[in-house]
């Protein structure tokens, strides 16, 4: 081991043996450990680098103010101060890595602290949530890696190894973390590239024209968290430009379907100033789980992608709506960018035939006057930018070398 600092994120009221064991075991592999005391109340335990009562301050308030408030409203105040001091001891090169060890609450705020990290930094949790379904509201578009504590947070055999593992995990990852941070500017540019089942042949093609031309590629599946993730590396700096053929998501979020990515979609990397290739790609459909459509929509036409998804076939009017969601995004982007639309479909579910919740069929999934509705919508709401229309299907060869080439443009590289 080299010596590389890692922040250990811990309520030390709660959670005093098991912080002093995960310091411990850091320091046995080589690692400096470095104490964030997240307690919500004031105490006199000793041994944090950094305290309670510091961090509070940074919140611009004190322990006490915050001892006085609900759980919710402190642990706010203590991840506003957490979020300044542990990026500011980032920001002067001195951090290389944090660990967090908790229940649902200590989670919350060491995951929170974390998620304000880069990505690529060395991040580990520990915590009895990591084994529940609601580890992705903890880890959302960040590259936490989570270790399931088996237990409840506590001292015996087994938590013990948990945390003995982790702590190693996080020290090795620092060590790595700290000798690449002298091999920085040796990457190719990255390119975001948005995908998922239906827009797969478009993905692909685009993708090795971009690797082709000297690029490196990273995918987001368009299923909530990779169009958060996308959006957050645009924000960080981490993307020279996007190709967003797969802007699903939007269709989930105006119709409050699973796999929203929230209202940030479509928007980081234009106010980045970067430049940007849009599709409607997969616009066609929104997803709801088996069995759990809202009653508004029980008339509409689906069809049951797997056991657990049904995809909801888009309507005119909602195209309307994602037409002026696109146009509404697009206007404040600071960069570049050209909307391609594949008048021949969005998906590959083109091909497929719709049916209504009971299995009946209801016709074609293609419906071209429908999906035309998105074109008219994005015009009529389009205050700058270039608009295509092209008659091809998203996954014709042809289209996906016509993305390719536009972003080679908006990039100032036609050879």
């Amino acid at each position: 081991m080299t010596g590389a600092t890692v922040a250990v994120l811990v309520t030390l009221d709660s959670k005093e043996e098991e912080a002093r064991f995960i310091c411990d075991a850091l320091s046995g592999v080589g690692a400096r450990p470095w104490l964030v005391d997240l307690s919500l109340r004031p105490h006199v335990i000793g041994g944090a680098v950094v305290t309670g009562g510091e961090l509070a301050e940074a919140a611009s308030s004190s322990w006490e103010a915050i001892a006085e408030m609900d759980r919710s409203h402190a642990a706010e105040k203590m991840i506003s101060g957490g979020r300044k001091v542990l990026l500011e001891i980032f920001r002067s090169g001195s951090l290389s890595g944090a660990i967090g060890v908790g229940g649902a609450n200590g989670s919350s705020m060491a995951c929170s602290l974390m998620r304000a990290l880069p990505p690529l930094f060395p991040k580990v949790m520990v915590s009895p949530v990591a084994a529940t379904a609601a580890v992705q509201w903890y880890v959302a578009e960040s590259d936490i890696a989570m270790f399931p504590s088996i237990g409840d947070i506590s001292m015996n055999r087994i938590t013990r190894t948990v945390m003995e593992n982790a702590a190693r995990s996080v020290a090795v990852m620092a060590q790595a973390y700290s000798r690449k941070k002298d091999m920085e500017g040796q990457d190719l540019p990255l390119v975001g590239v948005s995908s998922f089942g239906g827009t797969a042949c478009c993905v692909e093609r685009v993708s090795k024209a971009l690797i082709a031309r000297g690029f490196e590629v990273i995918l987001f599946h368009a299923s909530g968290p990779g169009g958060r993730a996308l959006e957050s590396l645009a924000a960080l700096g981490e993307l020279v430009g996007v190709v967003d053929v797969t802007t699903h998501e939007l269709a989930d979020l105006a119709v409050d379907g699973v796999y929203s990515a929230g209202d940030g979609r479509l928007r980081a990397a234009g106010l980045a100033g970067l430049p940007q290739v849009v599709v409607p790609g997969a616009l066609d459909h929104a997803n709801f789980w088996v069995g759990a459509v809202p009653g508004h929509f029980q008339k509409r036409e689906f069809f049951q992608y797997n056991a657990q998804n049904l995809l909801m076939r888009t309507n005119a009017e909602e195209f309307e709506t994602l037409g002026r969601m696109v146009a509404e995004r697009l206007n404040v982007a600071k960069g570049p960018f050209a909307v391609l639309i594949p008048m021949q479909g969005y998906s590959e579910h083109t091909k497929r035939v719709a049916h209504d919740l009971n299995g009946a069929e209801m016709g074609s999934w293609a419906q071209p006057e429908a999906d035309r509705e998105f074109s008219v919508s994005l015009r009529k709401h389009l205050d700058k930018g270039r608009v295509e229309e092209l008659d091809l299907h998203i996954n014709d060869p042809e289209f996906a070398e016509a993305c390719a080439n536009v972003f080679f443009a908006l990039m100032g590289d036609e050879a």
